[in-house]
């Protein structure tokens, strides 16, 4: 497909194509590869929601303190949100193929040993290696997705095929991290190993040979300031809660890390050959894109979380219970996504995003509204599961869509990895954040549902951020069209 460059600011271009998106035929090894990328997306959201359901068993078996245990969820956040805009880069510029695999490797290996540890250190170092493992195949999956099928209709259907095992993983690791755990916490590390055996075999038969980019792989300051500032930043907001956000070992990691990342875009705009080019943030659509992922997946993962432990801590609920009340966002997930990528090829991804962002929002305040002291599931929980995993489906698949249109295939990967970090350290924000809001109202830990309320209200706030950006486009399109009538 024949693209042509087209200035966006100085210094900046981006890529359009000059045609109209030609035909992909789908053969059977483009389902092949399509397979193998939705099954590691698939384990990604296997292993993060059955590791959550499994840590009470852990904690009790290796003898972890509460502060310690979150540190296995921490862990593989640290290291996923950390190096996943390296992990993206990387690929464009040491092959996809190449990183995909070895990665891919990795995570097999970390997860065997993960099952096998009886140490709980050891076990947050496995962790850790996760999740920087995942730092690179999540992103270099999505890079290879958007450059095996050509931008317009065949990548709208990929992406939303891609988003529905993304939704069932996360769904099934909540009904089957209940199941596993009854029979031993190590299951729900060991079952991973056999689908990520499975699907670094069928990888090296099927993905292609890609040839890494030019330019860009010597700039080791830029590696350097941007791995360290990361994972600092990552770091800083993790711990942040325990140590306290205004304590001087936090601001001082926060200082340092701002400190790294200002190293890093200096370093950027003086190179000639930079590992990141940062004109790409100069296109209006990628910037929303990447500020919607915050949104959407800040505001869901952290009422997820809040959901969680209320209806276990406080109403008593046994792990599968909760599993199958929070169910029926990741099944609309599931059975709509499919339909995304007729829905972008019809009404774009910008009106997709609208409604998705739109439907978030009516979620929360659905919730607030009609909780009361002690909310009733039929009444207020199960409605806004409803609303939000619509919310989710029309968003995600859009909202991925949107961060990687109009981009060059050698810089692919960095716009999947830039949409990845977004969402993650995003998310990971958030969560912060109304961790401590919680802990703040119910000092030792929320007690009732009044002390999740100030989380709720941020999240709902979030959210509610989120669509008034995406609507700002629309309002200055229509006002510019007043004027000119």
């Amino acid at each position: 497909m024949s693209v042509t460059e087209v200035s966006v600011a100085p210094a900046a271009t981006a890529t359009i194509p000059s045609t109209a998106p030609v035909e992909q035929r789908w053969t059977p090894r483009l389902w092949g590869v399509l397979a193998v990328l939705c099954t590691v997306l698939f384990l990604d959201g296997l292993d993060v929601s059955m590791v959550g359901v499994a840590l009470p068993s852990i904690g009790a078996d290796l003898g972890m303190s509460t502060t310690s245990l979150q540190w296995i969820v921490n862990g593989y956040v640290l290291g996923y949100g950390g190096l996943l805009l390296l992990g993206g880069r990387t690929a464009d510029l040491l092959g996809r193929r190449r990183v995909f695999l070895i990665a891919l490797a990795v995570f097999a290996v970390a997860s065997l040993v993960g099952g096998l540890v009886d140490d709980g250190t050891l076990l947050i170092i496995t962790r850790f290696v996760k999740g920087l493992a995942a730092a690179f195949t999540a992103p270099t999956a999505m890079s290879i997705l958007t450059t095996t099928f050509h931008q317009g209709p065949a990548r709208n259907r990929a992406l939303s095929i891609f988003t529905v095992f993304g939704a069932s993983g996360y769904s099934s690791g909540l009904i089957l991290g209940g199941l596993l755990t009854s029979l031993g916490w190590r299951w729900t590390f060991l079952i991973p190993v056999p689908l990520a055996l499975a699907a670094l075999l069928f990888a090296a038969m099927l993905i292609p040979r890609d040839r890494p980019a030019a330019d860009g792989g010597h700039d080791i300051l830029g590696a350097t300031t941007l791995t360290s500032g990361m994972l600092l930043a990552v770091y800083t907001v993790v711990s942040a809660p325990d140590r306290g956000w205004l304590d001087p070992i936090t601001l001082g990691l926060a200082a340092a890390a701002v400190a790294l990342l200002v190293a890093f875009v200096v370093t950027e705009n003086r190179i000639a050959h930079p590992l990141i080019r940062l004109g790409i943030l100069r296109v209006g659509s990628i910037v929303r894109a990447n500020v919607s992922i915050i949104a959407l997946m800040g505001s869901y993962l952290s009422f997820q979380f809040m959901m969680t432990l209320y209806l276990q801590d406080v109403r008593g609920w046994s792990p599968l219970r909760v599993a199958l009340a929070l169910l029926p966002a990741g099944l609309l997930v599931a059975f709509t996504s499919p339909l995304m990528g007729g829905l972008i090829n019809r009404y774009g991804t910008q009106r997709l995003i609208n409604t998705a962002m739109a439907s978030m929002t009516l979620g929360y305040v659905w919730f607030l509204l009609t909780a009361g002291t002690t909310p009733h599931y039929l009444v207020a929980v199960f409605p806004t599961m409803l609303l939000l995993g619509g919310g989710f489906a029309f968003g995600f698949s859009s909202i991925m869509a949107q961060a990687t249109e109009g981009i060059d295939d050698s810089e692919q990967g960095l716009a999947a990895g830039l949409v990845q970090t977004s969402g993650q350290v995003g998310a990971a924000l958030v969560l912060a954040v109304v961790t401590a809001l919680i802990a703040v109202s119910g000092p030792g830990g929320a007690v009732d549902f009044g002390d999740y309320h100030p989380g709720i209200n941020l999240v709902t706030g979030v959210a509610l951020a989120g669509l008034l950006l995406n609507l700002v486009p629309l309002l200055t399109k229509n006002r510019r069209v007043a004027t000119h009538a």
